[in-house]
C-alpha cells in the first residue's frame, strides 16, 4: 500500500500530462499525415518501377498501341479546342498589354514561349487527366472490386504487366505528342487573334516566333510533358489498382472516390512538379 501511495501521481501531475497531450495533438496529426504520405509515395514508386520492369515483354506492343489510341488519339479533339482558345486569349491579352509600350511586335514570341514552356505541357496534362486518367482509374478499380485482377493471378498472368505497364508507356508517348499539338494550335490561335482580328502584321508575328523561340525551349516543354505523363499514369493506375484497400469506403463508392482522388492528386502534383522542373531547367 505504501508503494502504491508513493507511485500514484498527484492531481497537478495528471493535469500537466493532459495539457501536454492536448498541445501535442496537432503535431501528432501532422506527423501521422507526413508518415502516411511518405508510405504512399514509396509504394507508388515501387509500383512504377515494377510496371516499367514489366514493359519489355512479348506481346506488349499491341497493348501499348491500343492505349496510345485511347489516351492520345481520343484526346486530340479536346486538346485542339482548348489550345486554340488558349492561344486566342493569349494573343488578345498580349496585344493589349504590349501596345501600351509600342512593343506589339513581340506578341508572337510572348504567345509561343508561354505555350511552349508552360501552358502547353500543363494544360495538356490536366486535360488528359480529366478525360483519360479518370477513366483509367475507374476501369482498373472496377476490375479490382469485381475480382478480375484476382482471376488474372489465378491464371498466372501478372496484372501489373497486363494492365498497368501499357498505360504508363502509352502515356509517356502520348503526352509529348499532344503537347506539340497544343503548342501548334495555340500559336495558330494567337495568330488568328492578333493578326486576323486585331490587325497585327503577320510577318512580324511569325518573325518574332522564329527569332526568340530556340530548341532548348521546346526540349524543356517536352521534358515537362514526360514528367507529367509518369505522374498522371502512376497516380491513376495506383489509385485504381489498390482501391480495395481504401478505409473510407467499399465497392462502387470506393471506385468513385478513388477516381476523384486520382484526378485531384494528379492536378496538384502536375503544378508542384511544374515548379520543380522549371527551377531545375532554368
Amino acid at each position: 500500500m505504501a508503494h502504491d501511495t508513493n507511485t500514484r501521481k498527484s492531481p497537478e501531475s495528471e493535469a500537466k500530462c493532459r495539457a501536454g497531450m492536448f498541445l501535442a495533438q496537432p503535431f501528432t496529426f501532422i506527423g501521422e499525415a507526413v508518415i502516411n504520405w511518405i508510405n504512399v509515395l514509396g509504394a507508388a514508386t515501387v509500383f512504377l518501377v515494377m510496371a516499367l520492369l514489366k514493359t519489355f515483354r512479348p506481346k506488349q506492343l499491341s497493348k501499348v498501341v491500343k492505349q496510345i489510341y485511347y489516351i492520345g488519339a481520343r484526346s486530340t479533339t479536346i486538346i485542339m479546342l482548348v489550345s486554340f482558345f488558349t492561344g486566342m486569349v493569349l494573343g488578345l491579352q498580349s496585344y493589349h498589354a504590349l501596345v501600351q509600350f509600342g512593343a506589339q511586335g513581340a506578341v508572337g514570341s510572348l504567345v509561343s514561349l508561354s505555350l511552349i514552356m508552360e501552358l502547353g505541357p500543363v494544360l495538356t496534362a490536366i486535360m488528359i487527366t480529366a478525360r483519360a486518367g479518370s477513366a483509367i482509374t475507374a476501369e482498373i478499380g472496377i476490375q479490382r472490386i469485381s475480382e478480375q485482377i484476382d482471376a488474372l493471378h489465378t491464371m498466372r498472368v501478372n496484372p501489373i504487366q497486363y494492365l498497368v505497364s501499357p498505360k504508363i508507356i502509352a502515356a509517356i508517348i502520348s503526352f509529348p505528342l499532344l503537347t506539340a499539338v497544343f503548342d501548334l494550335i495555340g500559336i495558330f490561335g494567337g495568330y488568328v487573334s492578333g493578326v486576323v482580328l486585331l490587325g497585327l502584321n503577320g510577318g512580324v508575328y511569325l518573325h518574332s516566333i522564329q527569332t526568340y523561340v530556340v530548341l532548348s525551349d521546346v526540349t524543356n516543354g517536352f521534358i515537362k510533358a514526360i514528367v507529367f505523363a509518369v505522374i498522371v499514369a502512376t497516380v491513376c493506375c495506383y489509385q485504381g489498382y489498390f482501391v480495395h484497400m481504401r478505409k473510407d469506403s467499399h465497392g462502387a463508392q470506393a471506385v468513385g472516390l478513388a477516381t476523384t482522388s486520382a484526378v485531384v492528386l494528379s492536378c496538384v502534383l502536375i503544378l508542384v512538379s511544374d515548379y520543380i522542373v522549371t527551377a531545375l531547367l532554368i
